[in-house]
């Protein structure tokens, strides 16, 4: 790894399996985050450099970052963590990546990018699993089908969660639902639709949620209309239905609280041999005007193990300057075959480009 990488959040559980990555492929980042005893704890395991400080006072995360060449921002919720680094990194000319999947965060993000081209900084986000396999599927589906309208992707398989993912899950309840329309972003109610996917299990009900993508995969192809889905029972698929106006109570800040300290108490993340036996599976599909359709789906090993594998090597890249300045989705920074370079994920076409949509 050409250059210093500050890992931010580095003893949050996706934080850890970054930092153990990093340290197992040679590298030697410096450890960071708001929680001393935490901090110095992990970088002591790992025999890293470390920085104590929170987000509060910008001056102070800008001294924190300045030496540093890039900063990956592992902690959530992003809605929290993005903007105060981002900040600090456009004034001291730091690379910037994280892992954020909130739709809104990675508009504002995107947002940046002229800043970012001016100051010679680079802002890649979202490069975990939330959102590189769906990312890369995405430009690679456009390539196939470049005058495709409609985007679709689909999700089955999410079934490891740690703390720092339910916190961000907790925190984007003000958007319960979200697609993008004409070019722009729509709030929908959750659940907004249903629908059933050909996943390797069989066919999968599935309603739609706002991935990440809703904002990421517009940049990477330019496709105007797309919706994100998660594959989930039908019982509960109905229940999400039922349960649509109690989200302005769950989203009330006092509810969000509560949740999130039951999610700090009661939530550790899975273990090794949970993600082991985990594994999820993308599927993906545009339609251009005329009906004609390409369709493909992607198999991914468990998505923190993942995660680790594909942010270490979005740092690498980064480092490298390979994403160049502004911002960058995965797929444009790195290539719509970023993902398939990682050990268990594998893309099979499903749909010939040019058939037509049935």
């Amino acid at each position: 790894m050409d250059g210093d990488l500050l890992l931010y959040g580095s003893y949050g559980y996706a934080g850890a399996l970054i930092a153990d990555r990093a340290v197992a492929e040679g590298h030697d980042p410096i450890l960071a985050g708001r929680a001393a005893e935490r901090v110095e704890a992990g970088a002591t395991e790992r025999d890293c450099d470390h920085r104590v400080f929170s987000l509060e006072h910008p001056p102070v995360v800008e001294r924190m970052v300045a030496d540093a060449d890039a900063v990956l921002n592992c902690a959530g919720p992003f809605t929290e963590t993005t903007a105060p680094l981002v900040e600090a990194c456009l004034r001291t000319g730091t690379d910037y990546l994280d892992l954020a999947g909130n739709v809104d965060v990675l508009e504002w993000v995107a947002a940046r990018d002229a800043e970012a081209t001016e100051a010679s900084v680079a802002l890649v986000p979202g490069v975990g699993f939330d959102v590189v396999p769906t990312d890369c599927l995405a430009a690679q589906l456009h390539g196939l089908l470049p005058d495709a309208t409609e985007l679709t992707l689909a999700i089955d398989g999410l079934g490891t969660f740690s703390p720092g993912t339910l916190q961000s899950v907790l925190a984007g309840l003000d958007r319960p639902g979200a697609v993008r329309r004409d070019g722009r972003i729509e709030t929908v109610p959750m659940a907004w639709k249903r629908r059933s996917f050909d996943f390797p299990s069989g066919e999968t009900a599935a309603v739609t949620v706002p991935w990440g993508d809703v904002s990421t995969a517009y940049y990477s192809t330019g496709i105007p209309n797309i919706e994100t889905y998660a594959g989930v029972p039908d019982r509960a698929a109905d229940l999400l239905e039922r349960t649509r106006p109690l989200v302005p109570l769950l989203a009330a800040a006092p509810t969000r609280r509560a949740l999130g300290w039951l999610v700090e108490r009661f939530v550790s993340g899975p273990t090794a041999s949970e993600r082991a036996r985990s594994e999820t599976h993308v599927w993906g599909e545009v339609v251009d005007e005329d009906g004609r359709v390409a369709r493909a789906r992607m198999r991914t090993p468990d998505t923190y193990d993942l995660t680790a594998m594909t942010a270490v090597a979005a740092a690498e890249r980064v480092l490298a300057g390979e994403a160049g300045s502004g911002f960058q989705t995965p797929a444009s920074a790195f290539g719509p075959e970023f993902a398939e370079r990682f050990d268990g994920v594998s893309r099979d076409l499903l749909t010939e480009p040019g058939a037509v949509a049935q």
